[in-house]
This record gives structure tokens, sequence and C-alpha cells, in this order.
């Protein structure tokens, strides 16, 4: 599968204020950005419109299933995209401060990278945050690989192909018994129909087989090739060794429905023990792409350290 990561550093011409975990900010604001550059026909609602499957905003934001591989299984495919905010606790921004966060584009959805540049400048036109306070943003330039392919001073993008391919790597020739995930930003995975605050190892294993095959399967050549039953079976054998999650709630307002949202997950750190080293492949993409749910506003960031 191809995705490419695109660095935006921006700099911030009016101050103002931004909630602690900055993705929440970035929700409704990239929307209404991309929907104002690329909408034709300014339709409230994109199922209703003729262009929906073509216009790269219901493309977008109105994922449905690929119809050219023929009927998929999944319900709810993947957004093509996520937004990595910036993680620092900051909420107080002043003017000429640095604000920088990521983006990484799934697929052919790289091809339209123009388009998300020029949203993310309207986007910080328009400000992030509070509507009586928001932080507006100039961007500086974007960068990918180590170079620097866009210059706001310029207003030039340069040509070419920034991605990279993603494959499950080889298992390590040595073995890993021990593995520490950290939850960079909060973690929202489902057991038995609830969100759950606990994470055993295999519903770790579980979210990221789902998301991994979910992201190839729609926007590459189809799920990778793995031993799903073998690997979630095998994983009941690993066990928890240090658990240091809590739940982490995160509060932001919907323009959409007019009201405050609480959209929380498992936050901390926790290790695991056992045969870890069949998992690894699986779990280094799952940290590449996040896992979960909600994760193309940042949510479900982990880190390995094994």
């Amino acid at each position: 599968m191809k995705y490419g990561t695109y660095s935006f550093s921006c700099v911030v011409r009016e101050g103002g204020h931004l909630p602690q975990f900055k993705g929440s900010a970035f929700r409704g604001a990239f929307g209404h950005a991309l929907k104002k550059v690329v909408c034709a026909v300014r339709q409230k609602d994109c199922r209703d419109c003729l262009l929906n499957r073509r216009c790269l905003y219901a493309r977008v934001f109105e994922v449905q299933p690929r119809g050219e591989a023929g009927p998929s299984r999944l319900a709810a495919p993947p957004h093509p995209y996520v937004i990595e905010p910036p993680l620092t606790p900051q909420t107080g921004y002043g003017v000429d401060e640095q604000f920088d966060f990521a983006l990484k584009l799934f697929g052919e959805f790289n091809d339209y990278l123009p388009y998300f540049v020029f949203a993310f400048e309207e986007m910080g036109k328009a400000g992030l945050g509070s509507r009586h306070q928001p932080v507006r943003l100039a961007l500086d330039r974007v960068t990918a690989q180590g170079a620097e392919i866009y210059s706001g001073a310029k207003r030039e993008l340069l040509p070419g192909d920034w991605t990279e391919t993603a494959v499950p790597g080889p298992v390590p020739d040595r073995p890993v018994e021990t593995l520490k995930v950290f939850l960079a930003t909060p973690l929202r995975l489902k057991s038995d129909n609830r969100l759950s605050g606990d994470i055993p190892f295999q519903l770790l294993v579980r979210a990221a087989l789902r998301r991994v095959s979910s992201l190839f399967e729609t926007f590459g050549k189809g799920e990778p090739a793995l031993d799903y039953k073998g690997l979630v079976k095998n994983a009941e054998a690993i066990q928890t060794a240090e658990n240091n999650l809590h739940w982490l709630d995160i509060k932001r307002y919907s323009n959409r429905q007019e009201q405050e949202m609480l959209i929380g997950g498992v936050s901390g750190a926790i290790v695991y023990r056992g045969e870890i080293t069949p998992y690894l492949p699986i779990l280094q993409l799952a940290e590449r792409f996040h896992l979960g749910k909600q994760t193309s506003f940042g949510l479900g960031q982990i880190a390995l350290e094994f």
C-alpha cells in the first residue's frame, strides 16, 4: 500500500486557546476548509449531490466501499488520511509561535496533496479552536522525506512522488519476549460492543489486524497475507506484566450538533510478556498508521519499545 507522510510547519498569526488534545480542534475546521476549497455546488448534504462520487470532499468525509473491486466486506471503510496534531500540553498560543503537525495520506489520495495543502492554508486563516478566540495560522512550509516540497512564501508545491510502500516487515530473527506500548494519544477500542478501559494483548492484536487489513484492502492491492486466525488465537497466551493505563476524557464541541461531546479513550502505557516476536510486523504497521476509533484526527497513536 502506498502512503505519504507530510509535515506542516506553521506560524501563529493571531494568538488564542486550543484544547490540550489538538486533534479535536482540527475536526470541524479541516472539513469546513476542504469543502470550501473543492465543493462546486455548495450543497449542504453530500448524499443528495450528483457529484458526490467524484468530489474530493465527499470521498474524504463520506467514505464508501470501493466499487471497482466489487462488494467490500467493510461496513465502514477507513478514511484516507490521518492528522497527527502536536502532542504538547500547551493550550495558549501567542503571535509568532511555532505550530507543527503531520498529515498521512493513503493510496491514490496522495495525488490530491495540493488540495490538502490549500485546505490547510484556508483552515489556518479561518482559525482553530474557540470561535471567540481562535488560533490563526500561516503555513510556512511542508516537508516530506526530509525535503521541503512547499513554501508558503513562494506558494509553490514541488512535483514528485513523495510516497513510500507499506508492507508487513520480516519477523525479527531474535526472540522478543517483552513489549511496552505507549499510548501517545487516547486509544478507543471496543470489547463486547463497549469501549474498553483495559487492553489485553489479544484485543490489541485484533485492533491492529483490523486497522491494517482495512487500509490495505481499501487503498492497496488487498489484505496482506497473514495468519489472522493463528495470530489472534496465540495472542491469548501473551500476559500483561505491567498496566499503567487510565481513561482520559477529551471534550470537543460539535458545531453540527451544537453541543459539547466526549471522545475519550485509554491513555498511559502497558507492558506485555510472552512470545511477542510474530506480532511485531503487524504492530509496527499499526504504530505507523494508528489504530482504534477516530484515527483520522490523531487518536490511537501508539509507540512500541522492545
